[in-house]
């Protein structure tokens, strides 16, 4: 979507133009001066240790159209910006202005906006019911990948084409109070919840403070409103009796509800479908029963590669929790062959996540899995658990990439799974490394 410097001035937001004109053009963002697109605007953002502001020069130099950078930034790079003579945005809070530029371009676009999130599943959901609303010959676009807080939504949204019918925008789901701040900057038409589970609970505390956090979409929608829940989720239920008599809800079950032509197979795929139907439903725009349905899976979720010297490597380590380990055993366990588990630590469980991390090591035992390898600190409880399995243990990744290859020889199917700080594609790369 494209904005003029003036447009985002504005917006209403606090920032003034030192530098440039502010008839300036720009047409997406970027906070990586790495990874510039020619006319965007640059965000300088700063961290802890680093203040992105102070690239800005660069990102200009590379082809951004314009840039925002705090006022220490602006000290910085003051006399480049002077002779470069491209606009360059300062504000108090550099954040704020690529949220008050996100928030303008959808409201000239005039999409319909779907919000997902979820305990498990808003990045697949996402992903399938962008592909649905096409095959229905709707322009839909979705954030890419899980660009999904409150830097990486307003720049979905800045991205998004002239012609976007309806945005397909992922909220993720950090503490209280982080999906009432992103709704604010797409409010929702339609709001997803893909699933209630134990996430994130050294922030939030409980699976009901989850369900709290996650029903803030809900309690965003714009009069009118249809909520996609999944069916009988009792955590859901209190956040549902106090939502406005305007908003619909509707639930979703284990798979859509018509034959459609899906290249998914997977349990949690279908039911993760089943909910994108409903969505399609809520916009009055569904695919006719057999359409086919071509998704376009972001990585890292459950992709299928064949291993060199046979058998299958499932790749779905993009991140994990209880319910999505529990969904991906039991689809490891429909496979043919020898059946082996690579399990890497799930992160942020709280106090119980010596309880989660057994739990899902008596799953594996459950499944008849044929080997279980158990890749860091807290996956030792995985194997402590998973009675009658041939299980190792290995303490880091780097141990485990160096004997995974060799245990797995022969298998059927391999399973990776494990939260993303664990990094577990580093094995794929290892058994696969022609394919990576």
């Amino acid at each position: 979507m494209r904005l003029t410097v003036n447009d985002i001035l504005r917006s209403g937001v606090d920032a003034r133009l030192p530098a440039g004109s502010p008839d300036a053009v720009v047409e997406g963002a970027s906070v990586d001066s790495r990874d510039v697109p020619a006319g965007c605007l640059f965000v300088g953002v700063r961290g802890e240790t680093v203040d992105g502001g102070q690239y800005a020069i660069d990102a200009l130099h590379d082809g951004a159209a314009a840039a925002v950078v705090g006022e220490s930034a602006w000290r910085w790079i003051e006399g480049e910006a002077a002779a470069l003579r491209r606009p360059v945005i300062v504000a108090p809070d550099p954040v704020a202005v690529l949220q008050a530029a996100g928030r303008l371009a959808l409201e000239r676009l005039g999409a319909r906006v779907v919000g997902v999130t979820g305990a498990t599943g808003k990045t697949t959901t996402k992903d399938i019911l962008v592909a649905m609303l096409r095959a229905a010959g709707v322009a839909a676009e979705g954030t890419p990948g899980n660009r999904n807080t409150e830097i990486g939504v307003p720049m979905s949204l800045m991205g998004l084409s002239e012609g976007c019918e309806v945005a397909v925008v992922e909220m993720g789901m950090r503490g209280a109070g982080q999906i009432a701040e992103l709704a604010r900057l797409a409010p929702p038409d339609v709001g997803c919840i893909t699933a209630i589970a134990p996430v994130h609970l050294e922030l939030v505390g409980t699976v009901e403070g989850v369900a709290a956090a996650k029903a803030e979409l809900l309690e965003a929608l714009r009069p009118g409103g249809t909520a996609v829940v999944p069916a009988g989720e009792p955590h859901l239920a209190p956040h549902l009796a106090r939502l406005d008599p305007g908003v619909r809800v509707v639930e979703f079950g284990d798979a859509p509800d018509i034959d459609l032509d899906l290249s998914l197979s997977k349990a949690w795929e279908l039911r993760n479908a089943a909910a994108a139907l409903e969505c399609c439903r809520a916009l009055g725009s569904a695919p006719a029963p057999g359409t086919r349905i071509e998704v376009a899976v972001s990585a890292l979720r459950g992709q299928e590669r064949a291993l060199p010297g046979g058998g299958l490597l499932i790749e779905d380590c993009y991140n994990a929790n209880p319910l999505a380990m529990r969904a991906a055993l039991a689809d490891l366990a429909r496979r043919g062959g020898r059946r082996v588990a690579v399990l890497a630590d799930m992160m942020e469980l709280g106090e119980e996540e010596e309880r989660y991390h057994r739990e899902v090591g008596a799953a594996v035992a459950e499944a008849g899995i044929d080997l279980l390898v158990a890749v860091g600190e807290r996956a030792r409880w995985y194997a402590e658990a998973a009675e009658g399995v041939d299980t190792r243990h290995f303490p880091t990744v780097e141990e485990a990439v160096e004997a995974v290859p060799g245990l797995v020889d022969g298998a059927g199917a391999v399973l990776l799974k494990g939260s993303r700080s664990m990094r577990l594609e580093r094995i794929g790369a290892a058994l696969a490394p022609a394919a990576s």
